[in-house]
């Protein structure tokens, strides 16, 4: 099966960044919200975003009509019924998901892909709510943030993914100008796995006075060529999402490496996120940032 049409469940952060790369890529994309306010929320910041595109000349003014042309939202599973792939980009939460994967498995056709781009939960337990035949042609797409700079799409498969879906899927993922990687369905997938206990034992040097929050950052960025130190990089994901994912990441493996450190849940029940909050590892409301004294800490 050819794919033509994509559908996109989710229109926030990730999900606007993948139905740009979808549509910039020549595919009819169909996003579905829970409201039209966030549909047109979604669409301002991939204007925004082509605007930045054809500023810069990688793109000009036809081609960026075309792109936002080819986009269109709705508010109704009914309206992806027609699509080959569906990629799903809302809340992280299990729960959800399995209620937003079953209500699409009841319209979609049964030719239809179903692609995650879950950061940390697991593709079989998501693919669990879908029917027998749909749990074949179920693969994880996990794209970086953000999506239309970053180069990396996961694509991961379980144990009942069919071959020629997942070749597809990796396929799809290159069409879209990224490159994927291939990745089982191990909690972490292959970045998180390897990133989340780096960025959980940054915090715990922090703790024990390893350096201070500038120094470890400084340290990182020119000892390993990283372009951000782990600090600024946790103030940029989130500390909440870094936060959750090491918490299902330590409830799959057990393992102390994955253990959130006292000082990230207190900055996470404090309200402290990173950049979205204004304030994490660094206070974001002055410029230039100023690191958190470690005495608030």
């Amino acid at each position: 099966m050819e794919i033509k049409k994509v559908g996109i469940l989710g229109c926030g952060l990730m999900g606007s960044g993948i139905a740009q790369v979808s549509a910039s890529a020549g595919f009819e994309t169909v996003v579905k919200e829970v409201s039209d306010e966030f549909i047109t929320k979604g669409f301002l910041e991939i204007e925004k975003s082509l605007a930045k595109f054809a500023e810069k000349g990688t793109i000009n003014a036809p081609q960026q009509k075309q792109i936002r042309d080819r986009l269109s939202g709705t508010t109704s599973f009914a309206d992806l019924a027609d699509c080959d792939i569906v990629i799903e980009a809302i809340i992280e939460n299990l729960d959800e998901k399995r209620k937003t994967y079953a209500e699409l498995d009841r319209v979609c056709k049964p030719e239809t892909i179903f692609a995650s781009n879950t950061s940390s939960i697991s593709i079989t337990a998501m693919m669990t709510a879908t029917s027998a035949e749909r749990q074949t042609r179920f693969v994880g797409m996990h794209f970086f943030n953000p999506v239309p700079l970053m180069k990396l799409v996961e694509i991961i498969r379980t144990i009942l993914t069919d071959d020629q879906v997942y070749e597809q899927a990796v396929a799809f993922g290159a069409t879209l100008g990224k490159v994927p990687v291939r990745a089982g369905d191990k909690t972490g997938f292959i970045v998180n796995r390897l990133l989340v206990p780096y960025m959980l034992d940054a915090i715990r040097g922090l703790e024990e006075g390893v350096g201070s929050i500038v120094d470890i950052d400084t340290a990182m960025k020119l000892g390993c060529g990283y372009p951000m130190g782990p600090f600024t990089l946790g103030d940029f994901v989130g500390l909440d999402t870094t936060y959750y994912i090491a918490e299902i990441m330590f409830n799959e493996f057990r393992e102390k490496r994955f253990a959130p450190p006292p000082l990230l849940k207190r900055m996470v029940l404090a309200g402290l996120y990173g950049r979205k909050a204004g304030r994490g590892f660094y206070d974001y409301t002055k410029d230039p940032k100023n690191p958190t004294p470690m005495s608030l800490l």
